[in-house]
């Protein structure tokens, strides 16, 4: 019974120390082995052999990048208006050793250089700069980071500012002074339009214009070609005739009841050349009359 015991005894403690000397480190962890107290050596991801009782490994050290989100601060622009700032921090450890014994928290060491640093740097800015200007922000932010953590065996790899809120009463003026902003250029945009409306018709109109007096040149210009060959026309043909006063006077007399026609004519003047032409009808009758009654050699006298 007793040595069933002693031998449980021993087999628990045989167990206790095969796992205190062989240790398995995981990928993309790191391990620091103290021995008697004293840094011995970095463990690699791997099975390694410890001295039980003699050397004892720190906890595990994530060697990914880690992710930090830190509450918003307040920070006090150049203009004294008192802005929240949200700020994330990408960092990876690349010296176990030193993130072990150069810094008692990490976390908290890189919060309080990050706060310190953002109310340094925006601090030298206006509101409207920092709003505009975070990728200035951000070099800065990890310039200084990176600096400082360095020793600590950590490198800041990325800085970012999630938001920059700046007080209610800004946002309300700042929303005020856009929506005024968004008036005037529509404002300018639709006065515009109608300018280049305006100057459109009008060259319309103008291009108009020129056309219809060149059509009504062309047009008065054949109307007076064409008048010009018509009286032509006539001028020959009268010529050509060889018209007589009498018969000028007969044709006279028959186009004065077309300078008497029309419904606006109350007064009928009788021109001084009507009493010349009716003198002269007789002999043109009177001719006309011998011509019927003389001989013809079908129907003698």
């Amino acid at each position: 019974m007793v040595g069933g015991i002693v031998g449980a005894v021993i087999l628990v403690f045989l167990l206790i120390l095969f796992a205190r000397t062989i240790r398995i480190v995981p990928q993309a962890r790191a391990g620091v082995v103290e021995r008697l107290g004293r840094y011995h050596r970095t463990l690699n991801p791997g099975m390694t052999v410890l001295v039980p009782f003699v050397d004892r490994l720190r906890p595990l050290i994530d060697l990914r990048e880690q992710v930090v989100s830190f509450p918003p601060q307040p920070v006090i622009t150049e203009d004294n208006l008192v802005v929240q700032i949200d700020t994330v921090i990408y960092y990876t450890v690349n010296d176990a050793k030193s993130v072990t014994y150069e810094v008692a928290n990490p976390l908290q060491a890189i919060e309080q250089i990050t706060v310190t640093t953002l109310r340094n740097v925006i601090g030298s800015l206006s509101l409207e700069q920092a709003l505009t200007s975070r990728d200035h922000i951000n070099a800065q932010l990890r310039g200084v980071l990176d600096e400082a953590t360095n020793r600590w065996g950590i490198r800041v790899t990325r800085v970012e500012l999630k938001s920059i809120d700046p007080p209610l009463s800004i946002q309300d003026s700042m929303e005020k002074q856009m929506r005024a902003e968004r008036d005037r250029r529509a404002a300018i945009l639709n006065a515009e339009g109608v300018k280049q409306a305006q100057i459109l018709t009008a060259e319309g109109e103008k291009q108009a214009a020129i056309l219809r007096a060149e059509g009504e040149k062309t047009a008065a210009v054949l109307r007076s070609e064409g008048q010009a060959k018509a009286i032509g026309t006539v001028f020959e043909a009268i010529h050509a005739g060889k018209p007589d006063a009498q018969l000028l006077s007969y044709q006279y007399l028959q186009m004065l009841p077309e300078l008497a026609r029309g419904d606006s004519n109350k007064v009928f003047v009788i021109p001084s050349e009507f009493s010349q032409a009716v003198s002269g009808l007789p002999r043109l009758f009177g001719q006309a009359d011998k011509q019927s009654d003389a001989p013809t050699e079908e129907n003698p006298a």
